[in-house]
């Protein structure tokens, strides 16, 4: 049984992603940014990696590098990835395990393939989305927030047939202990065939659903949206609605993200991402004079 509580999103577009090779040589699917969609304010790049069976030796990582003015929310789905960076901070991360890392006024970091992972081979399996800062965090203190795969939130339908994992906000009466700068909603939605996930969405947020696998039907209108694509709402209702056809032969797996845009201008550079030139200029000579630090160990 579902219930609607107003009016339903409809579907303003579908992103096809792009294949595009990070770090070392990660081969990643990304929805944006690309030359024909640049961002979803207050959200600035996602990235899924994988799923893919890597040989023993040949796993790929993005070794040292700096990021200045916004977050990185990491999210391993299979296989295991290690981290450390220039404020001594090391850890690893399983399979179902979130960090949502605030670079605020700047951190060199490397998030690299666990050891074993890397010796022997495996399947690898992740997604990378970065939020903006608003101009009065852009500088703040950097943090770390890591949640492991058995402390995210989960909740179902009383059916059964829609689960989900509350990464960031609440759904279906789960709430995420994440702490987010600005309002942030990421769920991940397991609906099975002939069911249908209906999600609260204030009418202030930006939202956007990336299909993991499977084919759905998203919005008012239910356009059709599958493995790899980027389905973008309209701020014109006030719930999310995203069904899976009766007859689909498996579960849909479907990311729901969504925040309050910031409405500032956005200069970057790589890296960095801040609100003016100027700003940019100072990220990167802060970071060749050794300002954001090193990973010394």
């Amino acid at each position: 049984m579902t219930t609607h509580i107003g009016t339903m999103r409809t579907v303003s577009g579908i992103i096809n992603s792009v294949q595009t090779l990070e770090g070392e040589g990660m081969l990643v699917r990304r929805p944006f940014p690309k030359a024909t969609f640049g961002d979803f304010d207050p959200f600035l790049l996602l990235d899924e990696i994988g799923p893919v069976d890597v040989e023993p030796g040949a796993a790929k990582g993005a070794p040292d590098h700096p990021h200045r003015g916004f977050e990185t929310v990491t999210y391993i789905l299979e296989g295991s990835f290690e981290h450390k960076d220039s404020q001594g901070n090391a850890g690893k991360l399983h399979a179902g395990d979130v960090q949502w890392m605030t670079a605020g006024s700047g951190v060199v970091h490397s998030e690299m393939p666990e050891q074993e992972l890397a010796r022997h081979g495996g399947r690898i399996h992740g997604l990378q989305l970065w939020v903006n800062l608003p101009q009065r965090d852009k500088m703040i203190k950097p943090r770390y927030q890591e949640i492991s795969a058995e402390s995210i939130p989960q909740a179902q339908t009383a059916d059964g047939l829609v689960s989900v994992k509350v990464i960031a906000g609440e759904a279906l009466g789960a709430k995420s202990s994440i702490q987010t700068q600005t309002p942030i909603m990421y769920l991940h939605f397991t609906i099975q065939p002939g069911a249908i996930a209906i999600q609260p969405m204030p009418k202030a947020y930006n939202a956007f659903t990336y299909v993991l696998d499977g084919e759905g039907l998203f919005g008012a209108e239910k356009e059709r949206a599958g493995d790899g694509q980027m389905v973008l709402f309209a701020q014109d209702g006030e719930e999310v609605v995203i069904a899976n056809p009766t007859n689909a032969n498996s579960a849909l797996d479907v990311l729901l993200i969504a925040g309050v845009p910031l409405n500032e201008p956005v200069v970057r550079y790589g890296p960095f991402v801040m609100n003016t030139q100027a700003e940019i200029i100072q990220a990167i000579e802060d970071y060749r004079n050794g300002r954001m630090g090193s990973i010394d160990f």
